[in-house]
């Protein structure tokens, strides 16, 4: 739709109200700011569910591995010669063999429990997100009865770099007098903080060979995990794996394993885009009350149009262009607005907790040590599109009864 020039003036001479119409440009200034408000809150929220899902995502892939194999009967042995096997399949780049567990940890009086992951020294340093987050220690001290364990889960025992950890497990050796529970004590040799508290506050990572030792697998182990070149195919490389495996095995995906974690970012992420998305909805309807008011204001003033020459298409696209801009400048105002909250909003958040002295971001719920925001364009630009539509949608009602509007009529009751 184009507009000239005249038509842009009296638009935008209808939007700046005299004194006696101080009302309607109320009206307009509430909905230009429900308009910025809806954009900005939508663009928060999206990147903050956006980044939860990739913090997610890259933690616990970047620790668990894109697809799991397992065996019904507990333990895989020939381990090796599987690996070179599965590294043949498209997409494949790397095999990790351990040993999962879970044990009872218990040093200097405190006890807790823990998961246990035996791997090799190569696999350890070879896994990005764990070897780069080492912030006490060295990954040269993980060998022998040495082991690795999360900064939160020392700061619970009391442990520090050099201390004794002493870890048993129930499934013992069974004796005359019953079932002896296996224990053992370790030595720290570093503390990893990889940034989500369910890894930092539980896991205990172990060389593998004293992994096999400590769970009685003597030259086996109970998982594979397999590192994919794109997560997203996770599914169809899981089914070329199990296909090359056979029945023996069972092959789970990063999306079949996590299910719990991302459905319930998915189904949240979603809820919340159709909640916050009525502010925008309200925030037109807004526009569309202001507008009704400012057709009904300049009744006088379209009739005079109407008799100088102006034509209904020219009416209808003068109150059109007054109320989408309305629409236009609120949804950019909120673009701009959004974009420099989600930027900064780690630094808004230390600033609150500093302010009103109280925990905005708890570690201990949301699993993360900060909050996660990363802006998706194709979801800033849905949001933009519903806006600039809803504003446009807005307007024309008003502006097609601007239009129909009499002249002869309009100047009989004035």
């Amino acid at each position: 739709m184009v507009f000239d020039t005249f038509e842009r003036m009296v638009a935008f001479r209808y939007l700046r109200a005299r004194r006696q119409e101080g009302f309607i440009s109320v009206i307009a200034i509430f909905s230009l700011l429900g308009i910025m408000l809806g954009v900005a809150t939508l663009i928060i929220v999206m990147s903050v569910m956006n980044g939860f899902r990739v913090e997610l995502l890259g933690r616990i892939i970047g620790l668990n591995g894109h697809l799991g194999v397992y065996s019904p009967q507990g333990s895989i042995t020939g381990f090796d010669t599987l690996a070179v096997r599965l590294k043949q399949v498209p997409g494949v780049v790397a095999i990790h063999p351990l040993i999962e567990g879970q044990v009872l940890a218990s040093a200097k009086g405190r006890s807790t429990g823990v998961a246990v992951r035996g791997m090799s020294e190569r696999d350890v340093a070879g896994e990005a997100l764990l070897s780069s987050h080492i912030v006490a220690g060295s990954l040269d001290q993980f060998a022998d009865n040495t082991v690795m364990l999360g900064d939160k889960l020392a700061f619970k025992l009391g442990l520090g770099v050099g201390d004794a950890i002493t870890l048993l497990s129930p499934n013992g050796s069974a004796t005359a007098f019953g079932t002896v529970p296996r224990v053992k004590t370790y030595r720290v040799g570093a503390l990893f903080d990889v940034g989500m508290y369910e890894y930092d506050s539980n896991f205990v990572f172990m060389p593998l060979p004293a992994a096999q030792l400590y769970f009685q697998l003597p030259d086996a182990v109970n998982t594979l995990q397999i590192f994919i070149t794109d997560p997203d195919r996770a599914s169809a490389v899981a089914a070329l794996v199990q296909q090359r495996l056979g029945a023996q095995y069972r092959v789970y995906d990063w999306q079949q394993s996590n299910s719990a974690y991302f459905g319930a970012v998915q189904v949240e992420r979603n809820v919340m885009f159709i909640i916050l998305s009525l502010i925008i909805v309200v925030a037109a309807f807004n526009i569309i009350s202001s507008m009704i008011m400012l057709v009904k204001d300049k009744t006088r003033d379209i009739a005079i149009l109407r008799t100088m020459g102006a034509t209904r298409g020219m009416v209808l696209r003068i109150f059109m262009l007054s109320g989408a801009s309305i629409g236009v400048v609120g949804t950019l105002l909120g673009l701009a607005l959004g974009v420099a909250f989600t930027t900064h909003i780690e630094e808004i958040r230390e600033l609150v907790q500093d302010v009103l002295h109280v925990n905005v971001f708890n570690a201990e719920i949301y699993f993360l040590t900060r909050i996660p925001a990363r802006i998706d364009l194709h979801e800033v630009a849905t949001v933009l599109a519903m806006a600039f539509g809803l504003s446009f949608l807005a307007t024309l009602y008003p502006s097609w009864r601007a239009a129909r509007l009499d002249p002869v009529e309009a100047l009989r009751y004035e």
